[in-house]
């Protein structure tokens, strides 16, 4: 779209800084991940084996997270004329499936067996100095996302929630709430685990697992839900919307434009399909050159997988590029 928009340029992340937010957050899970495990190991601590199976599914995830930035950004062919961006949602969705099914059932499980078994733990001090150093290791991984996110929802100007939630880029998403999810739920098994060294009852400890796993569920299930939205068809925010139509507008060949769709088929591409009325009374062979041309134009954007432009209906009223109408009726 329009290089200059604020709107656009936010509507499309950088897939290199989403992949390398993805690479960070990789490698301190599987860090993470080992030395949870023989933390979980040593000191037979609930809490602990419910972070170590959390931080191995996010390391399993962040695989599915590379993959879908590596797949997404194949060009278009053939039989795919809008490209392999939706592959980013598919493998996405699959993560998000993984924390559900290992991060939280494993979880979730292991502490209901802790409360109805219970067995001792020790060893309190390495349990501290593992989370201690996994907090650390999270909040680099985090912040790398948020920077990356805050950055985006600024030149949107979008709050950072509502940015993160409606984002067309979903490895971007996944990475910020897993890594906000396991510092929440670190903090989580430091509370069971200390409770559990002070009463000397593994009730706490189990319960902090189960809440883990429930975290982690509920991640998951929005994680699905925005990645179903998108994997379905989801409508560009009406600030891009109306950026496009000026851009449209802005094309010299262009007098007014009926009818605009526009609907993400990638993190940050478009797939675009416009109505327009030509300048003067022109042959049919020239209309056809001439949008053909206006099409090769748009499609030199990055932002844009594909755009299709066809004659108005007669009389078919134009659109307002301050008030663009509403995505469902165009």
């Amino acid at each position: 779209m329009v290089a200059s928009s604020r709107a656009t340029r936010a509507a499309a992340p950088g897939g290199g800084e989403s992949l390398r937010t993805v690479l960070i957050a990789l490698a301190a899970n599987l860090l993470i991940a080992f030395a949870k495990s023989v933390a979980a190991m040593l000191t037979g601590a609930a809490s602990m084996l419910a972070e170590a199976a959390h931080s191995w599914a996010d390391a399993g995830n962040e695989v599915f997270l590379f993959i879908a930035a590596r797949r997404a950004v194949r060009p278009r062919d053939a039989p795919h004329p809008t490209g392999y961006g939706r592959e980013a949602y598919v493998w996405s969705l699959f993560a998000a499936f993984g924390l559900f099914a290992v991060g939280a059932g494993v979880s979730v499980m292991h502490g209901v067996q802790e409360l109805l078994s219970p067995e001792p733990a020790g060893l309190f001090g390495v349990s501290y100095a593992v989370l201690a150093v996994a907090f650390v290791l999270e909040g680099i991984s985090f912040l790398q996302a948020l920077r990356q996110s805050r950055r985006h929802a600024r030149e949107s100007s979008q709050d950072l929630h509502d940015y993160v939630m409606g984002t067309s880029d979903p490895t971007l998403r996944a990475v910020f709430f897993e890594d906000a999810a396991a510092l929440v739920g670190l903090v989580i098994a430091f509370g069971g685990i200390l409770l559990h060294q002070l009463t000397g009852s593994a009730i706490p400890d189990a319960i902090g697992s189960i809440l883990v796993g429930v975290l982690l569920a509920v991640v998951a299930v929005v994680l699905i839900r925005q990645n179903r939205r998108f994997l379905v068809g989801v409508a560009v925010d009406p600030r891009v919307r109306a950026a496009a139509l000026q851009r449209l507008l802005a094309e010299p060949e262009i007098a007014q434009i009926t009818y605009l769709h526009i609907e993400y088929v990638g993190p940050g591409r478009v797939f675009l399909v416009a109505a327009v009325d030509l300048v003067g009374d022109i042959p049919e062979h020239v209309v056809a050159a001439q949008l053909n041309a206006i099409e090769d134009r748009l499609a030199q954007s990055p932002r844009v997988a594909w755009a299709v432009l066809t004659l108005s209906r007669p009389g078919a009223p134009a659109l307002d590029p301050e008030h663009p109408a509403d995505p469902l009726r165009g």
